[in-house]
């Protein structure tokens, strides 16, 4: 048993570091926006490419970043209903043992209190694997758009109310972003709290 629960602890953990490395991208991916930003006041459209690739690069690490986390503790979640059915396992044993007895000796207050117990935990086994089961289908992979580097450009370009050089000009209007971040962020959220 100490070595599922050092495994659990080693997943939490895990998870913690990941969801810290995809903050950490979301900084860098601010830096580069401002980067970015400076460059198009300058006029350098080359480097200002360069920032805004870099931004998309530390934006789509950090959603990789954020779904690692996510299926990490989603095995964590897995991990931790295999102790909890070890726990009730054991219970049911016990539960079994306390009919065997109770039937032996035919009081049925007895035999109805162990009967009590036992539909209780087989309750509460039921609710934590159906919320397992429902958290680990909810996990979904995003997809990237194209053009995401010239988008990126175009939108910051508005933002500060700059203009781009002619070659950049026939881009399409950016769309507001979806907020798959604040999304992932808050199932992971959930998702400890509940384990």
């Amino acid at each position: 048993m100490p070595v599922v629960e050092n495994c659990l602890i080693q997943l939490k953990l895990t998870t913690k570091t990941l969801v810290r490395q995809s903050n950490k991208c979301k900084k860098d991916e601010k830096k580069e926006q401002a980067k970015l930003k400076k460059a198009i006041e300058q006029g350098n459209t080359e480097q200002a490419q360069l920032h805004a690739e870099n931004a998309i690069r530390k934006k789509n690490e950090a959603l990789n970043l954020m779904r690692l986390a996510s299926r990490v503790d989603a095995v964590a979640g897995r991990v931790h209903t295999a102790m909890t059915m070890r726990t009730v396992t054991s219970a049911m044993t016990g539960v079994v043992r306390g009919v065997e007895k109770a039937m032996d000796n035919m009081n049925l207050e007895q035999i109805s209190k162990v009967m009590d117990t036992f539909e209780t935990q087989f309750e509460d086994l039921d609710v934590q694997t159906g919320y397992m089961e429902g958290a680990i289908k909810g996990t979904t992979a995003l997809s990237t758009q194209q053009n995401e580097v010239e988008l990126l450009m175009r939108q910051v370009a508005d933002e500060a109310g700059l203009e781009l050089k002619d070659d950049m000009q026939r881009l399409p209007v950016p769309q507001e972003p979806v907020g798959e971040e604040s999304v992932l962020s808050e199932r992971l959220h959930k998702l400890r709290n509940a384990v």
